[in-house]
């Protein structure tokens, strides 16, 4: 990969960080005005859950732009590890605004309430965090493609949460306007096990990238092929995949003829590096050559 698509890739994230910040702060300013008016348990439950946004898209935006400082004589693969950390952070966030939410939504089914003052003004701050939140997704969705960032990802699927809770919003909001304020915390209730749920989503990947998991099978199929492809592979094991922030690292031992002199085998294992660096935007590759001795056939075993 170029300089110049490395600088990029690395912009990219940046902006989704910074716009991510921007785009919290503003729905937590809508929102507190809206529940000051309103008192539903619905938009204080949006309210709590954006103001954990800001504390989640900071710690993602140290993270992503600690991930994107350069292999260091202290790290030498790099500090892409720093992403799945900013996920795992990210994760105690949505947990603790799902715990919080939870709490407020028992309460007030217990204690019901009936909202009376700023239904039209809830729903109109909804139907704006809403568009907020599907701009940024489409902003973010554009820069997972590009970079394949966990730490993107994480505070994508975050937002997408953020996009159900607003909607199921609306309808609580609508429901109450018609009398059925119970419908407020049982909304408010159904949220919090969902965000739950997102957590957890976030959790398993972050944990699967610090815990060096394999490539998924169709990358290392393809790794494969593209090794056996080469006329002077007689065959490939060991092969070791993991990924640390945007790089792939990937490592093999490739089988060729015993008889090949060592600056052959070395030409090859170059070619074929620079061949499987091709399959993925940034990657690091190792192979290892191995001598294959053949035998010829043993003639009782001819037919």
């Amino acid at each position: 990969m170029n300089k110049p698509q490395q600088i990029d890739k690395a912009r990219l994230m940046r902006m989704a960080t910074y716009a991510s910040v921007a785009t919290a702060v503003t729905l937590i300013i809508a929102k507190l005005v809206a529940w000051f008016i309103s008192d539903s348990v619905s938009i204080l439950a949006t309210l709590v859950d954006s103001s954990l946004d800001v504390l989640a898209s900071v710690v993602n935006l140290i993270a992503v732009n600690h991930a994107l400082q350069p292999a260091d004589r202290e790290h030498r693969f790099g500090h892409g590890k720093a992403e799945p950390l900013a996920g795992l952070g990210q994760s105690m966030f949505i947990a603790g605004s799902a715990g919080i939410l939870l709490l407020q939504g028992i309460s007030r089914l217990i204690h019901p309430q009936q909202i009376s003052n700023g239904i039209e003004l809830g729903i109109g701050v909804m139907i704006f965090s809403m568009l907020a939140t599907l701009g940024l997704i489409s902003f973010q969705r554009y820069v997972i493609r590009h970079t394949d960032s966990t730490a993107i990802k994480a505070d994508a699927l975050h937002y997408k949460t953020d996009l159900l809770v607003n909607g199921s919003v609306i309808i609580a909001l609508v429901l109450a306007a018609y009398g059925w304020a119970i419908f407020d915390p049982i909304f408010a209730i159904a949220i919090a096990l969902f965000i739950l749920y997102s957590a957890w989503s976030i959790v398993r990947e972050a944990i699967d990238l610090l815990m060096d998991h394999e490539l998924p099978d169709e990358d290392r199929q393809k790794i494969r092929a593209t090794v056996l492809n080469n006329p002077h592979a007689k065959g490939l094991h060991d092969l070791r995949t993991r990924r640390s922030g945007t790089t792939v690292f990937i490592q093999l031992h490739l089988e060729l003829d015993e008889t090949l002199l060592l600056r052959e085998a070395h030409a090859i294992a170059d070619e074929l590096e620079n061949a499987v660096k091709a399959l993925f935007d940034d990657a690091e590759v190792i192979i290892h050559e191995d001598p294959i001795t053949h035998l010829p056939p043993n003639p009782q075993t001819v037919n």
